[in-house]
This record gives C-alpha cells, structure tokens and sequence, in this order.
C-alpha cells in the first residue's frame, strides 16, 4: 500500500491496532496503520468467501470510519488486483487513466495523483476518483467501483494548485496552469491598491512554480517581465527539507541571480507562496547583492498562518513567518520595500470559480481544518512531537 496524506488520530490508532485488533506494527508511519485497519476490516468481512469486489468495498467502508485525515491510497492486493481510495473530503488527488493493450488488446488501468503521470504514459485520463470513493481492478483488468462514505464531500487541497502539483495536470477537473494564471490576474489586482507600478522596472519570478502568476501579474500591471533567476535542477524543495540550516544552505544552492537583469532596478518579486521565510528572506538578499536599487515581493497565496496536518510539511506554527505577525511586521523580517499577499477570497476564486467544486482545504491559511476533527490539542502535541 502507498499512502498520499496524514492521518490525525494515529494516536487512537495505535491503541485499536494494539489492544483491539491485536496487531503488531513496526513503526510510528501512519501508512503502515493504515495498511493494518485496512488488513484487520478485510479480514472481517471474508468470512470464508471468495474476495469480491463488494467484500473490499465494505472493508473500505469500515476503514473510513476509524481513520481520520487526509488519504488517496493505492494498494496491490496479491492474486486479486488493484484497489485505490480516497479520504471523504477528497484532500490529495488521484485520478484514474486507461489505455488499450496493444498486445491483449484488453484494457489497461492506472491510477495516480496527477494527470500528466498517466498522459505521459499514453493513458486516457477517465476521471478522478471521487471522494469516499474505492475502485478495484481485477487480475482481468475489470474495472469496478463504490461509494463507501456516507457523507463524502470534495474539498481538495488549495496547496496542490498553488505549489505542489506539476502545471500540466488537471486535477479534480480543475488545470493547474489556469488555476496559477488567474492567481496571477488576482494578485494584480492587489498590488495595484498597495504598490505605484511606476515604481516598478521589471516583474521577475521565482521559477518554477510562480511563472504562471508572474506572467499575469506583468501583463495586468503593463510592466516588463524578465527572468533573473535561474534555478539549479539538482536541488529538491527547499521548504519541505528537515532542519533550518540544511534549508538555508539549499537556497543558494538552488537559485542563481543574474546581475544583469537586477542591476539598478526596481524589481517586483513574485512567488507562489511565502512559509517559513527562509527561502524569501535569502532571494531578496541575492537580488539586492546583483544590484537591485528596491525590491518589492508580492505571493501569489494568502500568508501561511497556520500548520498543516494533511500532509505537507508544515507542522510547526514558531517556524511560520507570518504566525502571529502583521504584514508589515513579515516585511521587516525580509528586508523588503513593500509586501503583498493574495487575499484567502482572491484565492479560492483562482482555483474554484469555473468549477462546481464549492470549497477547499485551506487550513494552512485560515485555521479552519475541515475535517472537524483537528483540535488545539492535537495541534499542540504535533508541535511537540515534530521539535523532540
């Protein structure tokens, strides 16, 4: 089984698995409990059968009510096929994709959290797996499916659209790509109430992920837009590294600036999201060092206030730049002319106006968990567990 997410009662999990039923596991991860709920239901409901698929959908069932959090998983079941389900808010993606065999000529199945995965290896992206949902796939590559929430509801990760997901996948039906330009278009919008755009020389992002938005944001403003950062391929993200020192190392690492585009220049800065501050503190330092006169730094996402427990690496509120800190007072900490953020509403509007999506998971921005099960407490002991 592999696991996309985080589970958040994994405390009263490990408990169940112990004492109720009556399973060893060899580690804190919380996909390996998941992997045992879901063991210990299927086992429940064989009963000396045969493994049909409404046996494994009613195995899924059970598991959705002792699991709490974010899941899309997908499991080999051994001699029977391939089983995929997603949490009942639909939190992290996954989309199912078939081709035809050109040696069977029977049809094959995958599924993956992005679309471009199956595209790229010439599957027909079919649809997404919808919240609650599970399919299973036989060894004949049958394909079957079933709701197995009773109250599902899609409310997928804003996260995803903003910084985590590739631009060329359309995820939830929703593209990346426009989602990113309409942040752009957005964003625009504020920096016109906050910042003189005659003030501005050049609009510049910080590639790859803020190209989209920093596309729209010079268009809108009617202001050039130059690349003056060039990025190291070999260095992975830097947010999500372990270890503050490990993620400021990695920044210079990873971007290069080029004098020639900064020198004597007004430039504004767009990015996709601004964290921990780390990443940002250091690219406004590297645009002044290549002889930027001011710097302005506009993020295409809403500050990042609180921690987020459904599956990004965020979990601890003392490392978010913006906890508890005013714009201007995120300002001063990075060293910048002028600070602008996307607004929640300007957000939700990027990814969600031409949809029927109705909501999204945006905790990271607003404390608002919708799962309803994430607590001060359970925030508190994930602090605590992440810093020992």
């Amino acid at each position: 089984m592999i696991h996309n997410g985080n589970l958040t009662n994994t405390r009263d999990l490990e408990k169940q698995l112990f004492n109720v039923d009556k399973r060893h596991t060899n580690s804190s991860s919380d996909t390996e409990m998941l992997l045992n709920v879901f063991a210990t239901e299927l086992q429940e409901q064989i009963n000396n059968q045969e493994l049909e698929p409404d046996i494994i959908f009613d195995a899924v069932k059970s598991l959705h009510k002792r699991i709490q959090g974010s899941y899309a998983s997908i499991a080999l079941i051994s001699g029977h096929g391939l089983l995929a389900f997603r949490d009942p808010f639909g939190i992290r993606p996954l989309v199912i994709g078939k081709r035809l065999s050109l040696t069977t000529k029977k049809e094959e199945w995958m599924v993956a959290s992005e679309s471009l995965v199956l595209e790229n290896n010439d599957y027909q992206v079919v649809r997404d797996v919808d919240p609650g949902e599970a399919v299973f796939i036989n060894l004949n590559g049958d394909f079957f499916s079933k709701q197995c929430s009773e109250n599902p509801i899609l409310c997928p990760c804003a996260f995803e659209y903003v910084y985590l997901a590739r631009p060329d996948s359309i995820m939830n039906g929703i593209s990346v790509y426009k989602a990113r330009l309409k942040m752009g278009d957005y964003l625009s919008q504020t920096i016109k109430e906050t910042i003189n755009s005659g003030d501005v020389d050049v609009v510049m992002p910080i590639p790859d992920s803020s190209r989209p938005a920093a596309m729209q944001v010079a268009r809108q403003l009617g202001i050039e837009y130059r690349e003056g950062f060039f990025k190291n391929r070999y260095v992975g993200r830097t947010f999500i590294m372990p270890g503050q020192q490990k993620r400021k190392k990695s920044v210079r690492q990873k971007l290069n600036a080029m004098s020639a585009e900064f020198k004597n220049k007004n430039v504004l800065i767009v990015d996709d999201s601004i964290v921990r501050g780390t990443t940002s503190k250091q690219i406004v330092q590297m645009a002044k060092d290549a002889g930027a006169n001011k710097v302005f730094f506009t993020s295409a996402a809403p500050p990042v206030r609180f921690p987020h427990v459904y599956g990004i690496n965020m979990p601890n509120r003392d490392e978010l730049i913006a906890h508890d800190r005013t714009i201007s007072e995120i300002a001063d900490q990075l060293e910048i002319d002028n600070l602008v953020y996307q607004s929640v509403e300007n957000l939700q509007k990027s990814i969600i106006s031409d949809s029927p999506i109705e909501d999204l998971e945006m905790s990271c921005f607003t404390g608002s968990y919708v799962t309803g099960t994430v607590n001060q407490e359970y925030l508190n002991w994930v602090e605590n567990e992440y810093k020992s």
